[in-house]
């Protein structure tokens, strides 16, 4: 018995077999097996790529950014295989906390889990369609609807209030912006308005 369609594994609908955490639906690993399981797959499972470099499953970049505090951090990520019967996927993803990045101190062995089972049910998603829906939502979620003459390289002023709010609520700025992969001079103003959004919903900035 062979995995359903694209088409038919779309229309399988995951809720009730969903975590609810910030008002958004996630489908937890195991479960994602079972359902790819329940409907025709024969062999679901995921490993850990380790890095070429170091040989662990948590990537790191080589650029080192310190906070206000003289706290050290750089941008995390994992990649797994992940094999559905007859074939074998690759998926990246950054080690998060939430929205926010994870910082050196805060860095654990279950956190770099968790961004590799997220890592798997995105692939999943991607490849089969089941719980493509949520994934539908979650980035609707994160996406602002700003015109598009904001596509453009953030001004200084914008990044200098960004910066300035960072350092005053304690928020690794470097960090945070290299884990969305970009730097401060290629961060754009649809980007910088975001992450001022966040900041104010977070903390009632104006």
């Amino acid at each position: 018995m062979a995995l359903k369609s694209y088409e038919e594994m779309r229309k399988v609908d995951v809720r009730p077999y969903c975590d609810k955490r910030d008002g958004m639906y996630y489908l937890n690993w195991a479960k994602c097996i079972k359902l790819l399981h329940e409907n025709g797959a024969e062999c679901v499972y995921f490993d850990p790529i380790p890095d070429e470099r170091t040989g662990s499953s948590l990537r790191m970049s080589r650029a080192v950014f310190m906070d206000k505090n003289g706290i050290s951090n750089r941008c995390y990520e994992t990649r797994i295989k992940v094999v559905i019967d007859d074939n074998v996927y690759e998926m990246q993803t950054p080690v998060t906390n939430g929205s926010n990045p994870v910082r050196d101190n805060s860095m654990n062995q279950q956190r770099v889990w968790n961004s590799m089972c997220r890592a798997f049910v995105k692939c999943v998603a991607i490849h089969t369609g089941l719980g493509f829906e949520l994934w539908l939502k979650e980035e609707g979620n994160n996406e602002m609807s700003i015109p598009s003459t904001l596509e453009k390289p953030a001004s200084q002023a914008k990044i200098k209030t960004l910066k300035n709010l960072c350092v005053s609520h304690g928020i690794d700025g470097d960090a945070w912006v290299c884990g969305n992969g970009k730097t401060w001079e290629t961060l754009t103003e649809v980007e910088a308005a975001k992450m001022l959004g966040e900041i104010k919903d977070r903390y009632g900035d104006d």
